[in-house]
């Protein structure tokens, strides 16, 4: 190379065909359809602290889990310790609940007197569990006590007034509610005029004015000072039960509802931090060995009674079973299950709830096949409405889910009848539902619930002009050319990271949910074996390799030909690592969240060195693929000096100076990787570079020093990036 290049090369040599975070429009491109259907427009990786990581191995976390770990901002020992070590998150004192001493007046007086107090809840597992915690509760203080939760199908969500007759003329003088109630203005003041009393206790979002009820317990409130906001109504049952039992006797009212409470919790999907954390941690630890009928026979029945209890398997597996009753209207099947004392009648009720859950799943699948094809032929945009006087109103909720999940926007599903509709609809992105609707709120008879899951009701008439506004409501959300729809991902792994004790290590971030996501991993390039359809053709089943290792993934609710995949394709997958045991053999399984067919390497390159251009951070695998090796700035040079001998200046293309760079040298060289070596070269002055629309041009300066490539400020980044900083030009 001459006297005046001196490259002692820290530099990496070539590592491989490692891809990078790729816009959509490029993934289409590389093998899949044009358009090809993803569940997310964006993916983001979080970028890695090797420093963290190694910090947190030498404190002994296992690799994988260290690396999760470190991509979510945990860097000590004692951090780590702190997420990871169970039921440390200290209980709240349940009367730091605005009214919480009202409602616990109320009720004592209503136990002391003999009074006929009815908890009314609501039909999913939520409302459900909370419906039976606070009636066994108030039962064995002595209470007399009704359970009521509303037939979905034929009373909706909710307090109503026929009920609140109902229940008056069965004697009942105080009506506590759970998981519902915080909008119920009209209805509570009807209870009063029946000389029926209403204690509230609820979890969704309030509005401007509460109900007039003797108490309202809502950790929303905007005047409650209760630190954590994140209860489920359940939670809040929970904690009412507790106050309600006495601060002697709180501990032991928690530790024997703690099974209910966590069911309902995870069900509910609400945030897996602070207290959540320690009352899901301890019920699951309680339906490892369940001493409630209802819980043994329910998990005996849906096939877990030899695998651990996670919030994966209990959101999965449980809840849809318990929350299926609800769903076909028989919510009362569930909460005798879960009261029952007789184990010959959970046995039955338990086989009857997994029935139902196979109803419920066939009725779903014809609604969604449905919908699926009305949007074929009428695709919308941004979001989802759709109304049909036929479906079923118990099932539209979960088809929302698959909507959203499929096309990648918030999805309304409306039962029509008699012109008015019954509305379900679920987020997606982090959409706000709740104040979405709320800004509708002139065209709606009523809404509520939470961000991510709400209902309303609106007439027939009203419904264009509420899709029209929705879509405006939710560009607004957005802004301009914003997206609502991006995967966040802790690591990119190489497969033969993924063995079963690693992926096993990562269920010590259980329990995992909001605000403690399962992790989320990538692995990039994986070839596709063999894929098939199952699950009556719901689901796609691949086998995957990479680079030798072979992996079974599961990607559900998706279709491999609407995807555009075929075997012998190449696929960028985003996944949860799961273990999958059949007939006493555990093995990996990946459940993918997204996949999409994997850009070539030249597709890759260029992505990642128009993005070093615009200035923005790489990766350490972004910054590996564009590190040059010492190889190519040998062969570069020599070729540059080949060219430049005669003419003093070569003018030419990026791509036809990596091809001759690539013949002195025997390798192939990448037109970016060039363009990155010409700007070393350039930035310590061995060359003048110039770069245009049609090419570069380059002249040879006379150096009579040596040059040591090494102190590159360009390459200095990159290692920066590599060992996972990051690389701005």
């Amino acid at each position: 190379m001459g006297d005046v290049l001196n490259f002692t090369c820290a530099c990496t040599e070539n590592y491989g065909i490692i891809t990078c975070d790729i816009i959509p429009s490029v993934s289409a491109r590389a093998g899949g359809k044009e358009g090809c259907p993803m569940r997310y427009q964006e993916w983001r990786v979080a970028a890695p602290s090797r420093a963290a990581r190694e910090e947190l191995e030498q404190a002994g976390v296992p690799p994988l889990l260290a690396a999760v770990l470190s991509a979510r901002g945990i860097r000590t020992r004692e951090e780590a310790q702190a997420l990871l070590a169970p039921g440390e998150t200290p209980l709240e004192d349940p009367m730091g609940l605005r009214d919480m001493d009202r409602a616990v007046r109320r009720i004592r007086r209503a136990l002391e007197t003999g009074e006929t107090v009815a908890v009314y809840g609501d039909y999913d597992v939520d409302g459900i569990t909370s419906t039976c915690l606070l009636t066994d509760c108030l039962s064995r203080l002595g209470g007399r006590v009704l359970p009521y939760i509303p037939d979905r199908l034929e009373e909706g969500y909710g307090l109503n007034s026929e009920a609140v007759s109902a229940l008056a003329a069965q004697g009942v003088t105080l009506i506590v509610t759970v998981d519902c109630g915080i909008t119920a203005g009209a209805e509570t003041a009807f209870a009063a005029s029946l000389g029926v009393d209403v204690v509230v206790t609820d979890h969704h979002e309030c509005k401007e004015s509460l109900p007039p009820a003797c108490a309202v317990v809502d950790p929303r409130r905007t005047d409650c000072p209760y630190p954590f906001k994140g209860l489920a109504g359940v939670g809040v049952a929970l904690k009412l039960a507790m106050a309600v039992a006495g601060a002697e006797r709180a501990e032991r009212v928690f530790l024997k509802y703690a099974d209910l409470a966590a069911v309902g919790t995870v069900a509910d999907v609400m945030p897996m931090t602070g207290e959540n954390r320690t009352i899901v941690q301890t019920g699951l630890a309680a339906l490892a060995h369940p001493r409630r009928l209802g819980f043994a026979q329910l998990i005996q029945e849906a096939g877990l009674g030899d695998r651990p209890l996670t919030s994966v398997s209990v959101g999965y597996t449980l809840a849809p079973r318990i929350n299926a009753a609800g769903r076909m209207g028989k919510a009362g099947l569930a909460a005798e299950l879960l009261l029952t004392r007789d184990p010959d009648r959970a046995a039955e009720l338990a086989r009857e709830l997994c029935e139902l859950n196979r109803e419920r799943q066939a009725v779903e699948g014809e609604i969604f096949q449905d919908s699926v094809r009305r949007l074929e032929e009428t695709p919308q945009e941004g979001v989802i409405l759709l109304a049909d006087g036929g479906w079923h109103q118990g099932v539209v909720g979960i088809v929302a889910s698959r909507l959203a999940e499929k096309y990648g926007c918030p999805a309304f599903m409306v039962c029509l009848d008699q012109g008015v509709g019954k509305g379900s609809c679920r987020s997606w992105g982090g959409i706000n539902l709740f104040q979405l609707l709320a800004r509708c709120g002139d065209l709606l008879e009523g809404f509520g619930g939470h961000a991510l899951a709400a209902g309303f009701t609106v007439r027939e008439e009203n419904i264009p002009l509420l899709s029209r506004r929705l879509r405006e409501g939710l560009e607004r959300a957005l802004g301009a050319g914003a997206s609502p729809a991006a995967l966040e991902a802790d690591a990119e792994v190489e497969a033969r990271e993924l063995t079963v004790e690693a992926v096993a290590d990562l269920d010590r971030l259980e329990p995992c949910g909001t605000g403690n996501p399962r992790p989320v991993l990538v692995l990039r390039g994986a070839l596709i074996q063999s894929m098939s359809q199952v699950g009556r053709g719901r689901h796609l089943k691949l086998r995957l390799e990479s680079k030798g290792t072979p992996l079974d993934a599961i990607f559900f609710s998706a279709d491999g030909a609407e995807l555009g995949l075929a075997p012998g394709g190449r696929v960028d997958v985003a996944f949860y690592p799961q273990i999958n045991e059949f007939r006493g053999t555990r093995s990996v399984q990946l459940q993918v969240a997204d996949l999409h067919p994997a850009p070539t390497r030249a597709q890759a390159e260029r992505a990642v060195y128009e993005k070093y251009r615009r200035g923005e951070g790489l990766t350490p695998a972004e910054a590996r693929l564009l590190m040059p090796s010492r190889a190519e700035f040998v062969g570069l040079w020599r070729y540059l000096q080949h060219r430049c001998a005669g003419l003093g200046r070569v003018e030419d293309t990026a791509s036809r100076i990596a091809r001759g760079a690539s013949r002195a040298t025997g390798q192939r060289e990448a037109a970016e990787r060039v363009l990155l070596c010409l700007e070393v070269l350039a930035e310590r002055g061995l060359i003048d570079l110039e770069t245009g629309p049609q090419g570069v041009a380059v002249s040879l300066r006379q150096v009579e020093r040596k040059v040591d490539l090494e102190a590159s400020p360009i390459l200095g980044r990159l290692r920066q990036a590599i060992r996972g900083g990051s690389a701005e030009a």
